[in-house]
């Protein structure tokens, strides 16, 4: 047996070693990102998590299921130009640090980056160049996209994303893709290789996703429930579905619906104002950031669920999971009509017109008017996600994925 046999026989004896890099929400609430640690750790992969702390998750270090997860101080939760330099620039120093003693205590073979931002590939390139390590790059976010969406412009900033998204995928052995929109990019914008980009999915993971019984105290006494589950930023929308709610309680009279808002985000205290100055805050009430229990709790009672996302972009190529989950629990579902809500939920949800509130509230009465109708979208979204889009069907290619980065 000759040397070379000798070493790749070692190679394949030891398990590899996957440090994940995720700098927008703390594991295990950032879903997709724990189901790909999850599947990675059942094939046999030792699996280490970076992130920050935050709600529920402020431990610095646990090991859930097998998985290391360290937890980094955030201290700053942007809402501007500067805000977000300050919390991306201390999100890159924590996760580097946090990889070094990681990198001493246990070592690694592959960093796995989970944008935004598209700074991550900073800390791969010092392993992949000094080390040896391989970059795989897991696009989440378009960020000039993103940048457009928040700002409403482009320029220099705008220019230097860009640049940075450029650098990722060149840097990257392999880009994980969560829709075709994504993978298009990665192939266009990113000079990647069609071959090199993989399309992964974010389908839930129906042993979390799961009915629980109603609780009709949510309805605030009223006959009906609407429910939206998410970040609460200002291109997710929540302004227009405040509006909404205003059409369906002033110009329509009907005051027989009462609205759950769930999740937390830098709009949150901005938009409860903006609640109260609109006279709905006896119609809508926000839970900011809740456990698994809650939510799947509020959802198992609702009778309708809704996508407000505002039509940019960024949300037109992007596939958002709480579609994802409305459809596992059977929930019909309002949204604008944004190409990658249609390409996930197609008749799972009612589609309004882009921007015009009045329709999205018409959309949401036209449904609440009419059970049959609700039971019978509520339906084929279940069937179409247990089909085809849950992430059972989607592990295979996560694995696919990195069979190909260490073939």
């Amino acid at each position: 047996m000759t040397l070379a046999s000798v070493v790749d026989a070692t190679r394949s004896m030891r398990r590899r070693r996957i440090l994940i890099i995720v700098e927008n929400l703390p594991v295990p609430f950032d879903r997709r990102v724990w189901a790909e640690a999850q599947a990675l750790h059942r094939a046999g992969y030792e699996v280490a998590v970076i992130c920050p702390r935050g709600p529920f998750a402020e431990a610095p270090f646990e090991t859930i299921d097998g998985i290391e997860v360290h937890r980094h101080p955030l201290p700053i939760e942007a809402s501007g130009k500067l805000g977000y330099l300050a919390e991306y620039g201390s999100a890159l120093w924590w996760e580097f640090a946090y990889s070094l003693k990681v990198f001493w205590r246990r070592g690694f073979d592959v960093i796995h980056a989970c944008n935004p931002p598209d700074l991550i590939f900073l800390v791969g390139a010092f392993y992949k160049y000094l080390f040896g390590k391989k970059f795989v790059f897991d696009h989440h976010d378009l960020n000039p996209e993103l940048f457009e969406a928040k700002f409403g412009h482009r320029g220099p900033i705008w220019k230097v994303l860009v640049f940075l998204e450029r650098m990722t995928f060149s840097l990257a052995d392999i880009s994980i893709a969560t829709n075709r929109s994504y993978a298009e990019v990665a192939v266009q914008r990113g000079k990647m290789k069609s071959d090199r980009v993989f399309v992964v999915r974010s389908g839930p993971n129906l042993a979390r996703v799961r009915e629980l019984a109603p609780d009709e105290t949510w309805r605030n006494g009223r006959s009906h429930l609407v429910a939206y589950v998410g970040v609460i930023g200002e291109q997710e929308g929540i302004d227009l579905l405040l509006e909404a709610v205003r059409h369906i309680t002033s110009a329509r009279q009907r005051t027989d619906i009462q609205f759950v808002i769930m999740g937390a985000g830098p709009s949150l205290k901005q938009l409860k104002h903006t609640c109260a100055q609109m006279g709905l805050s006896e119609f809508v009430t926000f839970t900011g950031r809740i456990d698994d229990t809650t939510l799947f709790t509020v959802l198992s009672t609702a009778d309708v669920c809704v996508n407000p996302d505002r039509p940019n972009a960024m949300n037109d190529m992007s596939t958002m999971n709480k579609i994802m989950e409305y459809m596992a629990l059977g929930k019909p579902i309002v949204q604008f009509d944004l190409v990658e809500g249609r390409v996930s939920a197609r008749s799972a949800s009612l589609y309004a017109s882009n921007t015009d509130t009045a329709d999205f509230g018409e959309k949401i009465l036209e449904l609440i008017n009419d059970p049959d109708r609700r039971r019978e979208m509520g339906m084929y979204g279940r069937k179409r996600v247990r089909d085809e889009l849950s992430w059972e069907h989607e592990e295979p290619k996560l694995m696919a994925a990195y069979d190909s980065l260490f073939r």
